[in-house]
């Protein structure tokens, strides 16, 4: 009887040893393998952690921003990592990054978020590199009307949302105040005053330049000064538009402030020397520029006080000015989508996220409410330039519009600048290349 007894003891503390570790290994997984445990949850699908061991996911944002910019965006970087515990976000800096993301698109290795040029979503969504974020922005109640339209309508293509707006930016007239003042006029809001005005701030000695009353060095504002006059830059079937009346009132007043009126001239900035900035040496009274001189001009104090006014309207009061800047996109490529969209809206569809990244870098977020903040609302220097952006229009959808525009038109108005052709020949001659090479980079390769 001693002997049963003893096999029953030990058959029944087998069982016990056996119950309990099939109970430690439940725990193991509840804790961990299931991402129940830790303040995780399972599943990629959710955006939260799924990886083994309740470890974070691990995101890799690819950027080509490197010095201040890599810092700013590190900044953001550490802040969504600190914010929970589920997603680890590296931000990568990669020079080349639209060829070396083309190749990883297709080769694997594709990053899990793209810094992203807004203008390339054209060229690019059609090669299928891009995921679209519709669903993400539909499912969690994203409103587009909290983002500047333009802005998204640059980062979409055939109907599909590809990404969320960064930054946005478009020019915005600076003038110096105390030029302005010595010569008693006030800041231009038409053409014939930027006209006026220019005239009477500019100072010649015999021969020489000295004080030149607005800027003519940048042909490539052309669009901007395009929609002021009333006109667009291609027709909806993918021609050039500027051939006509509006083009030629453009160069028209260019003729006019350059060779009447002399406000300015041709080279004017680098015949200063290396490292001269006209503006900051009180050189150029009024010239065109973004936002992100901002942070340039104001080291100065009060050896560069200057104020901005959005840009002057054409002759029929139209007004214009080309809406720039950048987004984050989610390649198709990644295998973290839910996260990558996360730190997507972490960042650009959160008011105190984007407000943080404003403060950052000294960039205007896409993020409209973001701008209510007093950081914007108080401040001088950055009312013209959300007035500006409330008509500002971004550049044409059309594959081969930076081409066009890069190697048909601008060469042209720089012969005309230059006085080697007239108004109606340059445009004559812009149309005839522009249009080819439109129809030649119509479709995406």
């Amino acid at each position: 009887m001693k002997r049963l007894g003893s096999v029953l003891l030990t058959m029944v503390l087998i069982a016990a040893l056996t119950l309990l570790a099939a109970c430690g290994k439940n725990d193991g997984a509840g804790s961990g393998g299931n991402g129940q445990g830790g303040g995780s949850s399972g599943g990629s699908n959710d955006g939260k952690s799924s990886a083994s061991g309740g470890k974070p996911v691990e995101l890799t944002f690819w950027g080509d921003w490197g010095g201040e910019g890599q810092k700013q965006f590190e900044t953001m970087v550490d802040a969504f990592n600190k914010s929970q515990d589920r997603i680890r976000v590296k931000y990568v800096l990669q020079q080349d990054m639209i060829t070396k993301f083309l190749t990883a698109a297709t080769s694997g290795g594709s990053p899990d978020i793209l810094f992203w040029d807004r203008w390339r979503t054209s060229l690019y969504a059609p090669k299928n590199v891009l995921h679209p974020i519709d669903e993400y922005m539909d499912r969690d109640g994203i409103s587009r009307d909290d983002f500047y339209g333009e802005a998204l309508k640059e980062l979409s293509y055939d109907g599909k949302l590809y990404g969320l707006p960064l930054t946005v930016d478009a020019r915005a007239l600076f003038y110096n105040k105390k030029l302005l003042e010595e010569a008693g006029v006030e800041p231009p809001a038409t053409w014939d005053e930027l006209r006026e005005a220019a005239r009477k701030l500019t100072k010649w000695n015999g021969n020489k330049l000295e004080v030149s009353g607005f800027s003519l060095s940048d042909v490539g504002l052309f669009n901007m000064y395009l929609q002021q006059a009333g006109g667009t830059m291609i027709t909806e079937d993918g021609k050039t538009n500027f051939n006509n009346e509006q083009g030629l009132s453009v160069l028209r007043f260019w003729d006019q402030l350059l060779n009447e009126d002399k406000v300015y001239k041709i080279g004017f900035e680098q015949g200063l020397g290396e490292g001269q900035d006209v503006f900051v040496t009180g050189k150029m009274a009024m010239h065109y520029t973004g936002p992100w001189m901002l942070s340039t001009y104001k080291k100065y104090g009060n050896e560069l006080d200057f104020g901005i006014v959005p840009p002057p309207a054409g002759p029929n009061g139209d007004r214009g000015s080309v809406m720039g800047g950048f987004g984050l996109v989610i390649p198709e490529g990644s295998k973290h989508k839910e996260e990558a969209w996360e730190f997507i809206k972490w960042w650009l569809a959160n008011k105190d996220n984007a407000l943080l990244w404003a403060k950052t870098s000294l960039n205007i977020p896409g993020f409209k409410p973001a701008l209510e903040d007093p950081f914007f609302a108080d401040d001088p220097f950055w009312k013209p330039f959300l007035e500006t952006l409330e008509f500002a229009k971004i550049r044409p959808q059309h594959p081969g519009y930076s081409v066009m525009e890069v190697d048909g038109l601008i060469p042209n108005l720089q012969l005309f600048m230059n006085g080697d052709l007239s108004a109606e020949e340059a445009l004559g001659k812009a149309q005839e290349q522009g249009d080819r090479l439109l129809r030649e980079n119509a479709d995406v390769k």
